[in-house]
């Protein structure tokens, strides 16, 4: 028999670590190549992760919750093959490489367990690992460890030692940065997590891998990414015309709903490919300016926000976006979507006008530069050029953007063609096909 490894996959773009939520498997159970081993979450996507061997399940290297980084391994498979002294010399192996590994953890720390969040946090920060504590499994050092460290303002100098706070180990590391790149003058005293009273009557909500997600992806934005705010106002009539006088006839011919928003989605990756400057990313040392025009667009559940993305959205008609929308939305709400879905978004475009709201600041959607809200098309009095008052479809577009990437004369420019395109969308102007 031979042991082979299941390791933790990269599931998206700039992800550097998933978090088991549920075994599909157990020990000793058989497997076929190819068959579900667990589900695995990310702050990107939610997806199985398939056996690469048929054989027998040995060792579940990682519980339900657990968060490891890209490449550790997560569990271990028995299989048939090779001959007894095969089989022999690669158990001998095995003990030799799991001493050479104790052997240099003895002598190095624990520099064999930093993962690449880690290293990155540390090198930002300035932090010297080897005078670091970790609270994870086996002494490993985390990134709420360090987060911990920089939050304190205790970090860690030459020939001081340096612990971690406390907590469980079993407890999933949380993806999170920070901005900092200075030592405090001082150490700040850390702020305890809030003691929230319990009483009679109260509801306590567990918090799932896929919020724990969320809120990771979020938190490290609003850390990493210095948000800033601008809003646009937008009279919609014509567009609203257009789209009321086609949408019955659209959802019988083609058997989804022409939406409001496809044209939004439309303006603005028409308006990427002339300000191309929005459609970049943070890259450290370098700003990385996209080719393709890939536009991220959020769908939530009851309980979840998914953020799939409509590849070359530039050189998609109306009735091709509005499409993918809806198809979009249905994989989402029937638990469908693939990792490939979530990939290779460039900007997000929300729609949180659907639920009424006609002013909101969105978080920038790591590493993306930008978010931009489509607000509610609501009726208004509205003053027009030769002043007279006339009643207007007016909908607000509301825009975040990373102040490291852009600037507030490109992102003003930027909403200006956005809002010229919408204001000329008509039956004479615009094609949706």
């Amino acid at each position: 028999m031979v042991i082979e490894q299941i390791k933790m996959p990269q599931l998206g773009e700039s992800v550097t670590e998933g978090t088991i939520s549920k075994w599909l498997v157990s020990v000793g159970d058989k497997v076929n190549k190819y068959d579900p081993l667990a589900e695995v979450m990310t702050d990107k996507v939610n997806a199985e992760v398939p056996s690469s061997f048929t054989g027998t399940i040995k060792e579940l290297v990682a519980e339900d919750g657990d968060t490891l980084a890209v490449g550790e391994i997560i569990c271990t498979i028995e299989i048939e093959g090779g001959n007894a002294q095969e089989e022999k010399a690669s158990e001998q192996k095995t003990e030799v490489t799991e001493t050479v590994v104790v052997s240099e953890q003895a002598d190095q720390g624990n520099k064999a367990r930093y993962s690449p969040a880690v290293l990155k946090i540390s090198q930002e920060n300035g932090i010297d690992l080897t005078q670091v504590t970790g609270t994870g499994a086996g002494g490993r050092i985390t990134r709420k460890d360090l987060l911990k460290l920089i939050e304190s303002g205790n970090i860690p100098t030459a020939g001081a030692k340096v612990e971690a706070p406390k907590q469980a180990a079993t407890q999933p590391e949380e993806a999170v940065s920070s901005v900092s790149t200075q030592p405090a003058a001082a150490p700040k005293p850390s702020v305890p997590a809030p003691s929230i009273p319990v009483a009679a009557g109260d509801i306590e909500i567990p918090v799932t891998g896929i919020r724990k997600a969320i809120a990771a992806n979020m938190l490290r934005s609003k850390h990493e990414a210095p948000h800033a705010w601008t809003m646009i106002e937008v009279d919609a009539t014509n567009l609203v015309e257009y789209r009321n006088s086609l949408k019955d006839e659209f959802k019988k011919k083609e058997g989804f709903n022409l939406t409001f928003f496809a044209f939004f989605v439309k303006a603005v990756a028409q308006a990427l490919k002339e300000f191309p400057q929005i459609n970049s990313m943070w890259a450290g040392d370098k700003i990385i300016q996209k080719k393709d025009i890939n536009i991220s667009i959020a769908v939530a559940t009851d309980d979840a926000l998914y953020v799939p993305v409509i590849k070359h959205a530039d050189e998609k008609t109306i009735k091709g976006i509005a499409r993918e929308i809806s198809e979009l939305a249905i994989k989402v709400r029937n638990g469908k979507l693939r990792s490939e879905d979530m990939q290779g978004g460039t900007f997000t475009v929300n729609n949180t006008g659907s639920f009424g709201s006609v002013q909101s600041m969105g978080i920038i959607n790591y590493p993306q530069a930008a978010i931009l809200q489509v607000e509610s098309i609501v009726k208004r009095p509205v003053v027009m050029n030769n002043g007279m008052i006339a009643v207007r479809d007016m909908v607000n577009l509301c825009m975040s953007l990373d102040h490291r990437v852009l600037d507030g004369l490109v992102c003003g420019r930027f909403l200006q063609r956005v809002k010229e395109i919408l204001e000329n969308t008509s039956k004479s102007t615009t094609s949706i096909y």
